[in-house]
């Protein structure tokens, strides 16, 4: 997999909730600015659960 750019928005392939980095994740407290692969370990989608992998790129 090609490096992602800090600011690439992934969207879930499950519920189709998009993690954009400069928003974060206020229901874990992910502070804005934070890109999708710097979040912590236990990170999992705040609206299905789904693990990080079932993430996809989104392009704008």
């Amino acid at each position: 997999m090609n490096r992602l750019a800090d600011d690439t928005k992934l969207e879930c392939r499950i519920c189709w909730y998009v993690y954009d980095p400069d928003i974060g994740d206020e229901v874990e407290q992910i502070s804005p600015g934070t890109p999708f692969l710097e979040l912590p370990g236990h990170w999992r989608c705040p609206q299905c659960d789904a693990e990080p992998n079932a993430f996809i790129p989104v392009s704008d």
